[in-house]
Parts: structure tokens; sequence; C-alpha cells
């Protein structure tokens, strides 16, 4: 993550001051910065953390110290600098920390090198500290702008007894150029900032409470309270943050809190490139997962409000009821969230055409496509949800409504995928329905019922398939369009199963394209009939098994689709422009 993390301190003396800050550097390390290849930098000490290895090394001129022998370099001179202005001494090397996975470093001074960026951190520092505060002085706040970078600012006081009401201020602050990503991290910084503050205020406290059993300061100051209160302190102004913590490590700690804290926050986010607008599948599969989301906390609340109602329920009891909701409604609602628990028996839709044969699978497939209720009766259940998982590929995901397995038949309307158990009778209207296909699965009377080359014959070698209609395809029937495209791909043996599946959402996608400008000429703008009948023409979808599929397909537009287009011709420009 591009961004710096500081700690800053409101000095008594000197106003606010940058104490310790870590920067992110992708680059070789600047000059004057360290270089770990070349002889004579002194002793490396190594340690990895958490995928960070940790090292100190000595550089020919630190900023610290840098900032006081030359003039030209960003940071105050020494002479306005006091004790506890002061993080390293004069002549540390700083701290560097190498990410071996990203070959990023991490390196920790007192002040940036580069004098932009010192004025930056400088800037946010007197910011933080002065006017950009939120009530009562201590907690998170947001500032910035698009020249001076966004900060994320978190405001604390440190127990000192020798400090005017024996507490000094600090800040800790994250500056970023990107606002957005700072914003959308504002959760995960709070926590963990929230966490380093705790652990220095709880140091400085024992300190503090030591301090103040040894020699009590407020009754010292009340027996004084006509002195001058610059001179009561002896020239304990200013105290480190090291002696205000009785902590010699605290320096390289925090280096490791800063450190860690840049990776996992830039870890934690990542951008997408998206090549063009979500397609409908897409749409639909976000809509139902939100719409599964609001059940399952739906659910929740019915069960917390059930166990308050009910105390003397046992815990088998909840269990079962828990797990009874979900699953009945997530089963009916066709989300597509069960999976085959074992590997599946269909291996892809060409694999199916090769164990049904040609005739059997075209009519099954002619079914699928034009939204009349598939069934499966066999006691396999795996067999079944196999199929279901190879067939539902043929349809876009919104017209897709499964009930896996079933010891009841159900209506039409609420699936056209329905599993039965063999024993399962199926009313007779919908034996004889010409919207409806069934495929009765049996055990074989013959070693061999497929080709010999069909896949996995040893697993499905044991069953017959029986596929039954009301209505059955005619062999010499057209039938539509995207039915005769896939089985060509289906038939063609140069093709490979990853290339079929490939050519399937292109079709897929193409007669959608076909659904949303339907849909758009005669549910929106309500175009006469004779005008519907021009635009099939010119989609190339005037054929009745085309047309009916158009409006099968229709159904499963995505909420969000609709919801835009009567958006658009709702607004104020849509109705000028079509008077």
């Amino acid at each position: 993550m591009n961004a710096i993390v500081a700690l800053c301190h409101f000095c008594e003396l000197h106003g606010p001051r940058t104490l310790f800050c870590t920067e992110v550097l992708h680059a070789p390390l600047p000059q004057g910065a360290g270089n770990e290849d070349s002889p004579g930098q002194g002793e490396q000490a190594e340690e990895e953390e958490g995928g960070i290895q940790m090292s100190s090394r000595m550089r020919a001129h630190s900023p610290a110290e840098g900032a006081s022998v030359d003039s030209s370099s960003p940071g105050p001179k020494k002479s306005d600098m006091c004790e506890g202005c002061r993080s390293l001494a004069a002549g540390h090397p700083g701290y560097i920390s190498h990410d071996k996975e990203t070959s990023i470093k991490y390196v920790s001074h007192q002040h940036p090198s580069h004098p932009q960026l010192f004025s930056i951190v400088r800037q946010a520092c007197v910011r933080s500290l002065s006017c950009e505060v939120c009530p009562g002085r201590e907690g998170p706040i947001f500032f910035g702008d698009e020249q001076h970078g966004f900060v994320f600012s978190h405001t604390f006081f440190i127990k000192d007894s020798l400090a005017r009401g024996f507490q000094r201020w600090y800040s800790i602050i994250t500056i970023m150029m990107d606002r957005i990503y700072l914003i959308n991290s504002w959760p995960f910084l709070l926590g963990k900032v929230r966490g380093i503050i705790d652990e220095l205020q709880g140091k400085a406290l024992k300190v503090f409470e030591a301090e103040q059993f040894g020699c009590p300061q407020r009754a010292q100051r009340m027996n004084t309270a006509f002195t001058p209160f610059l001179h009561q302190r002896n020239g304990n102004a200013a105290r480190s943050l090291t002696s205000l913590t009785s902590d010699d490590n605290l320096w390289a700690c925090l280096h490791t809190s800063f450190a860690w804290l840049l990776k996992a926050c830039g870890s934690r986010l990542t951008e997408k490139l998206l090549e063009g607008a979500p397609t409908e599948d897409t749409l639909v599969q976000m809509e139902k997962l939100a719409d599964l989301e609001e059940e399952s906390e739906s659910w929740d609340n019915s069960e917390a409000e059930e166990e308050e109602k009910a105390p003397v329920l046992t815990e088998g009891v909840e269990g079962r009821e828990l797990t009874q909701g979900p699953a009945e409604s997530s089963s009916l609602s066709g989300c597509g969230s069960w999976q085959p628990r074992k590997l599946p028996v269909f291996k892809s839709l060409r694999h199916m055409r090769q164990v049904l044969g040609a005739p059997s699978f075209r009519m099954l497939a002619w079914h699928v496509l034009m939204g009349n209720q598939v069934i499966w009766k066999s006691g396999d259940v795996d067999l079944v949800q196999s199929a279901f998982e190879v067939l539902r590929t043929m349809l876009p995901v919104g017209c897709v409504r499964i009930i896996p397995y079933s010891s009841q038949y159900e209506e039409a309307y609420r699936c056209n995928f329905l599993g039965l158990s063999p024993h399962v009778q199926i009313p007779p209207h919908v034996l004889s329905s010409e919207f409806a296909v069934i495929v009765e699965v049996h055990a074989a009377t013959r070693s061999t019922l497929h080709p010999v080359g069909c896949e996995d014959d040893q697993s499905l070698s044991k069953y017959e398939f029986v596929v039954t209609s009301g209505s059955p395809v005619a062999a010499d029937r057209v039938g539509p369009t995207i039915l005769n495209k896939i089985e060509a791909a289906l038939t063609n043996q140069n093709l490979s199963v990853d290339v079929v599946d490939q050519c399937l959402v292109c079709l897929k996608e193409e007669w959608m394209n076909k659904v949303k400008v339907l849909f758009k000429f005669t549910k929106v703008d309500s175009r006469p009939k004779e005008d519907t009948q021009k635009l099939l023409s010119i989609l190339g979808a005037s054929e009745e098994d085309n047309v009916k599929l158009l409006k099968f397909w229709m159904t499963g537009l995505s909420k969000t689709y609709k919801s835009h287009l009567m958006s658009t011709v709702r607004s104020p420009t849509a109705l000028e422009s079509r008077n």
C-alpha cells in the first residue's frame, strides 16, 4: 500500500513534531538510505516477522543525522529539537524491513528523506494536532485534499507525571493519495491503530503510577502554586516516549507494527479489472447471493426470537430447526447453492449426448431450452444432481429453478428441474403434457447400453435411460437456432470440452442480447404486434421455437436490468425524446 504511517507529538516548547514514520519503497533505496550489497555498512541483524525480513543497517547519512548537519536536508535543526521531539539518536541508521514476496522495503526514521514527502507529513502532523481534532480530542478523524494527500488521524494522550495536566498529546496518522482506498480501510486501520495506542498507553500508565507512588506530583504542585510552572520542572519539560513507557525497544516495535500495518492494509483490498459490463448471469448471481444473505439474517433473527420465547428447547431441537429452514428454502429457490456430493457422473453435455443417444438428447435439450419441466426419476441422487448440473449450463442463471431431489411431485411453476425417487407417482396430466419431459433411470438388463467410445462406461453401464414426453420432438423439426448450434459444437470432435463450454457461453450471451432488445421493444416501449414481427425477423428469431425460447429466457433477466430500463423510460429526458 502506497502510504506513510507516522507517530506525531505536540511538544509544549516546539509545537507539533513528527517523531517516527514508516514509508514504502518499491524501487531500490535512494542514496544515503542504505545499500545492503555494499561492504562496510556495519553489522547486520536480521530476523523474519510475518513474511517480512527485518533488519537494522548503518547508513552513510541517516535522516536524523542529515537534518542536523546539512541545512538543506528536510527536518528541523538540532537546536529546534528537545528530548521529547526526538525519537532516533543522531547517527542512528533507522529501520528497514524487506518483504521477500513483493520485493518491497519498509523504511522507518524520524522524517521522510524526500523533501516533498517531508512537507506532506509535516502538514498532516500539524493539522492532526491542531485544527483537525475530533470532539474530546481523543479519537479518529479523516481530512485531506488531492494536493497534500488524505489523512486518517487518531489522537490520544500518554500519561506523564511531569507534564502539564499529567499527560502529553500524540497522534498516529496514515497518509495516502487514494481517498477511496483510505476510506474503505477505515475500520481496519481503526482497530489496528487502536491496538497500538492501547499498548503505548498501558506501558505509560505503569510508569506513571510508579512515579506517582514514589513522589506524588499533585501535592508538590499545590504547595508551590504561585511559582511559575516552567521553573518547577527542573529541566524535565520534555521527556522522550521511551522514557514515558520505560521501553528501550519502543522504536523497533513501532517499526514492526507500522510495517505490518502497511503490508496488511495493502493486501486486504484488491482491484479487479473488468473488460466490460457484467453479464446477465453475473447480475442474477449477485442478486441471488444478496437474497440468500437477507434470508440467512432473517433466519438468524427468527431463531433468536424463538430462543427468547422458548428457552426450554434442547440443543438438539434448535440445531434441527436451524439446519432445516435454510436448507429447504435454498433448495426451492433454485439459486444454485447445492453441489454434487461426489465426482460428477455426467462429465459434460457431450458425454450426456453419448450416453442418452442423439435423438433422446435432442428431445431433452429442446424441452430444457423451451422452459418445460424436466423430470428425472432415479434412485441415485448423485446421478440426478450431476445431470442437472450439466443441463443447467444451456440456460441463463435466472431461468434455472431446481429441486434436486424430492419425495413428491412438485408443480412446474415451482421448478423446471425436478429430481424424484423411482416410487413417486407422477400425475397423469403431466405424463401426457407437451410441456414436460421425463427421464427414467432403470437398472440395465445388458452390459452395454451406449456407444463403446463414451466416457466412464463402468459407472453408467448399469443404467438404462428412457426419455419420454407427451410431445416428442420430430426428427425433421427445425428447432431453435441455438439448439442446432449446440449440437453442431457437440458433434465436432475437433473441439475440446473446454472450447465447447466457451461456445455455449457465447451463444447464451448472444441470445440474451436478443432477449434484452425484445423486452425493451415489447414490455417497455409497448410497440404494436406488427413491429414486433419485423423486429423478430431482423433478429433472426421469427420461427415459432425461437419466439418461445426468447419469451422464456425473458424471465431470466436480472432485476437490475429491468429497473434500469424502467428508470430510463420514466426520466424526463427520455419522455422528451419520445415526444
